[in-house]
């Protein structure tokens, strides 16, 4: 069954952690997590559609970063590569043109901004029309000064990640108005 924001935000409700994974040490954890939504952070078209296969048999639904995935290039093309040849649930991009795609062949979609600057900022709610993520996703996370400025006239759920150092960074994010933060520390991965 596909994934859909319902399930998301259901899956977000129940624990707000979402494990992401670098390197195949974080498998098993991953696996035996609180969280029934994993990212995918690492791989290369030989091994992606294993690693998905893993996750999706301990029942979690799995989202692939296709912007880290080696071998793939950011043409819509990597979006089909996924679909056809992964179980993956959906996929995270910073490049509009692969969310927008990624919509059209079915994939649940997380837009991912790394915030920099005003000019980043400036251009967030343009770039979330354009390309209708089902969710955004702001990094750093530690901005949670900013992060519900971030979330105005962005009509989408929103999850932090990146220097997520402890629990106090977790709820800080969490009461600015985030449904979810993604960590690879492994420590924090339990709701």
């Amino acid at each position: 069954m596909a994934m859909t924001i319902k399930h998301f935000m259901e899956s977000t409700d129940i624990c707000p952690v979402i494990p992401a994974i670098k390197g195949d040490e974080w498998i098993e954890p991953a696996k035996n997590s609180d969280s029934d939504i994993v990212y995918i952070l690492y791989g290369d078209i030989c091994n992606i559609a294993d690693i998905v296969d893993e996750l999706k048999e301990a029942g979690k639904k799995v989202i692939v970063h296709i912007d880290l995935i080696v071998g793939l290039s950011p043409k819509e093309i990597s979006v089909d590569f996924i679909k056809k040849y992964t179980k993956a649930d959906g996929i995270i991009s910073m490049k509009p043109s692969l969310i927008k795609h990624a919509n059209e062949v079915g994939l649940f979609t997380i837009q991912r901004f790394f915030m920099m600057d005003v000019m980043t900022y400036r251009n967030i709610e343009k770039h979330v029309k354009a390309s209708n993520p089902d969710v955004v996703e702001f990094m750093p996370a530690g901005l949670t000064k900013v992060i519900h400025y971030l979330m105005e006239g962005i009509e989408k759920p929103v999850v932090a990640s990146g220097l997520i150092l402890d629990k106090e960074d977790i709820m800080g994010a969490l009461k600015t108005g985030a449904v979810a933060v993604s960590t690879t520390k492994i420590e924090l991965w339990d709701c």
